[in-house]
């Protein structure tokens, strides 16, 4: 499989974390790709002609679709060959841009065939190679941009610079001094905007740190991740990451 993250123009930088891409031409059956909790929802496009699921809902996914928060672990089916394109937005991007609840967009998704703008984008897509593909992506993100009807909520976009800032290490209390927010004000936006609380937002981004150091294998002994992503031990730390991956982070590491 070839794989590669690319990082938005400009002009969609406030609403695109970056651009992936994955292909695989060879003859194989059937592909798997895991997918775990990142606190970003996203837009997929992918041509796979054998077929694309997720498991365990058993669900077939259209050619385009809009994802929400990833709460549960899911694996991404996939026959024969493939080609994704995948737009990892910011959390506030669903509601502001798409004006989609994003809290029923959690471990679901949207088919982009019902947005009144996507189906003439999507009929440029095919003889395209990814570089063809994306800029045309970019042009319908740049065109809900031009034409959004409603502001993201600024003070919702702060708090999660400042999660992001700090590496989670920060709490909702310290979030709502800073911000000059009563806990129960921050906690009725960021839901409305990201789909999710504030306080399972910087869960994530812990989850999703860790997960990365793990991965990488940047750490001498457990307890290096544990500490360094602000989690009470490491009984809380493998709870957690079983929770988003179905895993202990030895399974992880062996799977």
């Amino acid at each position: 499989m070839k794989w590669n993250k690319i990082l938005p123009p400009a002009s969609i930088s406030l609403f695109v974390k970056g651009i992936l891409t994955f292909e695989d031409n060879a003859p194989i059956p059937e592909t798997i790709l895991p997918f775990y909790a990142d606190g970003y929802p996203g837009l997929m496009y992918h041509e796979t002609p054998g077929g694309m699921s997720v498991q365990p809902q058993n669900k077939q996914m259209p050619s385009a679709y809009l994802y929400g928060q990833t709460i549960h672990p899911v694996d991404i089916h996939l026959k024969g060959t493939y080609r994704i394109i995948v737009f990892q937005l910011y959390p506030f991007v669903l509601n502001s841009l798409f004006d989609v609840d994003s809290q029923l967009l959690n471990n679901d998704c949207y088919n982009l065939e019902q947005h009144d703008h996507w189906p003439q984008f999507e009929r440029r897509l095919s003889n395209q190679d990814i570089p063809g593909q994306i800029n045309i992506m970019q042009e319908f993100i740049s065109e809900l941009v031009s034409n959004k009807k409603k502001e993201p909520d600024a003070e919702v976009g702060k708090a999660i610079e400042l999660i992001l800032d700090r590496k989670a290490q920060i709490s909702v209390k310290e979030i709502c001094e800073t911000l000059f927010l009563t806990p129960r004000t921050l906690e009725r936006r960021f839901l409305k905007a990201v789909g999710l609380p504030a306080k399972d937002f910087i869960q994530i981004t812990r989850f999703q740190q860790s997960l990365e150091q793990l991965a990488a294998k940047q750490f001498t002994r457990l307890t290096d991740i544990v500490y360094a992503n602000g989690f009470a031990d490491q009984s809380h730390f493998i709870r957690v990451f079983k929770a988003f991956t179905g895993k202990t982070p030895k399974g992880f590491l062996y799977f």
